[in-house]
Parts: C-alpha cells; structure tokens; sequence
C-alpha cells in the first residue's frame, strides 16, 4: 500500500525467488511483547532442531538469539516454493508447542530484507555480530555464546 507521496506505508510482503539462485535473506523476529526469553539454551536447541529437521523448507544460515529478538539469514531450499511468511509462522507454532513455556510467544510476522549484493550480505553479517556488543551485554562479539550456523549459504 502506498501513501500520498509513493512512498509503502506498510511493509512488503511475500518473496519471490530469483533465477540466479541468489535469493538470501536478512530476517528479524521479535519476542511476544518483547520478552526477554531468546537467548537461552533451550530456545537455541528448539530452533537448531527445527531448522534443521521439521521446519527446513527455507535453510538457515548464520543465526544470532538477542534476549528479545532473532536474526538469521535464511535462502529458500531446492523444490516446490514455500513462502517465507508460511514458512515463519509454521516453526514458530512447532516452537511453541515444543517449548513448554507459556510465556515464550513470538510476535505476529517478521521483518525480512532480501540482499542484493555480497557486500550487502556481509554488511549485515557484521550488524548482526556486533547487535549484543552494541546493547552492552558484551564487549566482545565472539563473547557472545548465542550465535551459530545451521547451513553455509553462499552468495
């Protein structure tokens, strides 16, 4: 939807892969209410599992937990196409009845930016490594234990 001047109003939606194979993503979602619950150990191992298991139609790549949000690259597995939102909310139903904790909710959608150029990718492979030196839980990003890689995905 756009406004007066052209410019969106709301968010775009939905994803549509690219012929050159170079559909990655940039994604962030945030916690019901913005709890503080993500960076846990458990919450890792549900998502680890997930990505890797149930919820694979979209393959993760870097991945970091901050205490009330998440961030991970993410490019859509080879076959039939799945949407990203699809996608989304499918594991964050498997996680919350895997979890067992109420209180542990996701807030409704996501934000996505789909990259457009290595450095790009890299940029924001940066931003993301650096988001728990910037709100002062580290000092250091590889002092930061809630942070992995569940598939290499390339450029």
């Amino acid at each position: 939807m756009r406004d007066e001047f052209g410019g969106r109003r709301t968010p775009a939606q939905g994803v549509l892969p690219t012929d050159d194979g170079a559909t990655i993503l940039w994604c962030t979602v945030c916690a019901d209410q913005r709890g503080d619950w993500c960076a846990e150990e458990r919450v890792m191992t549900i998502l680890r599992d997930l990505w890797s298991e149930q919820s694979n139609a979209w393959l993760v790549g870097d991945f970091l937990l901050m205490p009330d949000h998440l961030h991970f690259f993410a490019a859509p597995k080879e076959g039939p196409w799945v949407d990203v939102e699809r996608w989304i909310a499918y594991w964050k139903n498997r996680f919350s009845k895997c979890c067992g904790n109420t209180d542990w909710r996701w807030q409704r959608g996501l934000f996505h930016h789909r990259l457009r150029s290595e450095r790009e990718y890299v940029d924001k492979g940066a931003y993301m490594l650096r988001n728990p030196v910037r709100a002062g839980l580290v000092h250091d990003p590889e002092a930061w234990p809630w942070k992995g890689r569940i598939h290499t995905l390339r450029w």
